[in-house]
């Protein structure tokens, strides 16, 4: 859930920083995958990336006056030995927030939301059991400066649990900080921005965001559950360690690369936008993310030197495995640089 961000003088010093933990803090076969000679297509870098155990990728580019290209390989399903397939369905895990604070700069701009109005004033039967709802604002829930904490980090939370609603676990908790005056992610800002949304809008705020941002851009391929997609499209997600495949854990929502790499294209480029909302969204959040939930991981990065959308999915974790998908990551921005 790591956020991408401009090459600047901290992000070189970052850079270096990954470098030395390849070397010193991972498994001593990524430290030599880290140093391979890179291959000259992207085909042949996810190919070989299967075989230091990332089961299944697929990878999506749109360059600037290109073709957009999509590419998969290893196993959609281990088990029934299915092929990796370009058009699978994927859980996005926390790219969804990219479309959520784009749904509350949408709706901000309508004056239907006010950044600078409070938890408690949207939400009043939770002032009492979050510390300081009514000091904190919408626009700190969007840029994780609210101090609540994230309840992924609670104890009693599962990851292999059927839901990520997790609430109950942060009611009566301490702050992290005071509001406005750190930052930390925490899952749980979104969590109660959708519930801000749809107590506000009068109906669930998934209609919204489907009506108001997937369907203008065509993305047919986009769910907020597993119960709404194909199942038989969605790609089989693992940990290392266990044969048990987590796709049916229902974590939110899921997505073709293809769809992803659109909607961050128009996240980007300011077409999902008018003028107004793009200013509002400008001032409140990211346009790159990262996701992972139990079996998968994502990066959907916009490259502005390359003019280049490029889209990530990997359907295993643990072991360090989110390491490398952020090495092989990188290796294929190389073969796009140098194209």
């Amino acid at each position: 859930m790591s956020k991408w961000k401009k090459i600047t003088l901290k992000a070189l010093i970052a850079l270096s920083l990954t470098t030395v933990s390849i070397y010193y803090f991972s498994p001593w076969e990524y430290g030599l995958y880290y140093l391979k000679p890179i291959p000259n297509s992207i085909e042949k870098e996810i190919q070989q990336a299967n075989d230091y155990g990332l089961v299944g990728m697929i990878v999506y580019v749109d360059g600037a006056n290109k073709v957009s290209q999509l590419y998969a390989s290893g196993w959609h399903n281990r088990e029934q030995k299915r092929p990796a397939y370009g058009k699978a369905l994927f859980k996005i895990a926390s790219i969804a927030k990219l479309y959520e604070a784009s749904a509350v700069a949408k709706l901000t701009a309508a004056k239907v939301l006010n950044l600078d109005n409070t938890l408690a004033s949207y939400l009043p039967e939770l002032s009492s059991r979050i510390a300081y709802a009514d000091k904190i604002t919408l626009r700190m829930m969007v840029q994780h400066r609210s101090g609540i904490p994230s309840f992924t980090d609670q104890a009693g939370f599962d990851w292999a649990s059927d839901s990520l609603d997790g609430i109950r676990l942060v009611l009566d908790k301490p702050a992290d900080f005071l509001p406005g005056e750190d930052y930390a992610y925490s899952n749980t800002n979104y969590l109660l921005l959708q519930k801000v949304m749809t107590r506000t809008l009068g109906y669930d705020y998934t209609d919204y965001i489907k009506n108001e941002i997937l369907i203008p851009l065509g993305l047919h391929d986009t769910y907020f559950s597993i119960h709404e997609a194909p199942t038989n499209e969605i790609m089989s997600g693992y940990y290392v360690g266990y044969k048990e495949d987590f796709k049916h854990l229902d974590q939110g929502y899921v997505a073709s690369a293809h769809n992803v790499g659109v909607f961050l294209r128009a996240l980007n480029n300011g077409t999902l936008f008018t003028e107004q909302e793009r200013q509002i969204y400008s001032s409140i959040y990211e346009y790159n993310h990262t996701g992972w939930v139990l079996g998968y991981s994502s990066i959907a990065c916009y490259h502005k030197d390359i003019d280049t959308v490029v889209v990530q999915l990997t359907n295993i974790t643990g072991n360090d495995k989110v390491l490398l998908t952020q090495i092989v990551y990188a290796r294929i921005m190389s073969i796009l640089r140098n194209e």
